[in-house]
């Protein structure tokens, strides 16, 4: 019984350093920014047509580009 304490206190997870809220601001935005990645893909995919790739225009590729741009640049701001 001694002996798993013991592993337990010596496992490499408790050496590990804290994490800084640098380093939990960068996880949260990384699952955060996956998460609205794979639900933007799949609204994407539900928009197109029997199985076609979805046709988006060079004009909607730069709306878009514009409106990601800006609301990074709203977040910077914060």
């Amino acid at each position: 019984m001694d002996d798993e304490i013991e592993t337990m206190e010596t496992s490499p997870l408790s050496r590990l350093p804290a994490l800084t809220w640098r380093s939990k601001a960068m996880i949260v935005g990384g699952v955060v920014g996956a998460a609205v990645g794979v639900t933007a893909a799949y609204m994407l995919a539900q928009r197109s047509k029997d199985g076609q790739p979805p046709q988006m225009s060079v004009g909607e590729g730069v709306k878009l580009g514009v409106l990601v741009f800006g609301l990074l640049r709203s977040i910077a701001n914060l």
